[in-house]
């Protein structure tokens, strides 16, 4: 069964500095678990992952932790295939519609953005839209191989709603959408989620297994 969430406003998150941003994400977001092993005979690793989310009038704030044993992040441009690296996810379509956006960054928050159609038909978002989405990784923004070791990160986006085709008027916005952490390159590669996904293997391109969200 796919799951379900709302997102908060906090009206004033554009306005903040970055400290208050988290502050006000810790105290009034909404924190969910990255936790479906969807294909854990295959991949049983479950590295700790949640997210905090909320909204202002004009963004999606999501503040992604993740607690893990190897870290890598070899990839640095755009659209380069960050999923391989140390990574997490957010894929979302207006309710109703076909067209979903994906949204992938790596732990130093190198950006692959498209939008989709159905899981082989796909657009890459250009630089000049990327550079409208915040990214603030704790990690730093350098790249570097696999390191092992016990590690904590995490990744602040904010994701315009209009890049989205989606416009806040103070009225409940329907949206559907997942949330995922994989690192497929690593020495433990795994492919988490928030809503279940079925599939005989790792694939994070099925719609149909998007849970409600509602921004409210």
């Amino acid at each position: 069964m796919s799951n379900f969430l709302t997102v908060p406003l906090i009206a004033d998150l554009d306005f903040l500095n970055t400290d208050a941003v988290f502050n006000r994400l810790e105290s009034s977001g909404m924190r969910h678990n990255i936790d479906e092993l969807n294909w854990k005979e295959e991949y049983p690793y479950h590295p700790l992952t949640t997210f905090t989310i909320a909204h202002s009038a004009k963004y999606i704030y999501v503040n992604f932790f993740v607690r893990c044993n190897f870290l890598r992040a070899m990839n640095f441009e755009n659209n380069s295939p960050v999923c391989e690296d140390s990574c997490v996810m957010f894929y979302v379509k207006r309710r109703g519609e076909d067209e979903y956006f994906c949204f992938e960054f790596n732990c130093i928050g190198t950006v692959n953005a498209s939008r989709r159609v159905s899981g082989d038909q796909s657009v890459q978002m250009n630089d000049e839209e990327i550079s409208k989405i915040s990214v603030l990784p704790s990690c730093g923004k350098r790249p570097f191989r696999e390191i092992e070791g016990l590690f904590t990160w995490d990744l602040l986006v904010a994701i315009p709603l209009d890049l989205l085709g989606v416009k806040y008027d103070g009225e409940p916005v329907e949206l559907e959408g997942n949330f995922f952490k994989c690192a497929s390159g690593t020495s433990l590669p795994h492919f988490l989620s928030w809503s279940p996904v079925v599939s005989s293997h790792p694939d994070f391109n099925r719609p149909e297994s998007f849970g409600r969200i509602i921004l409210e």
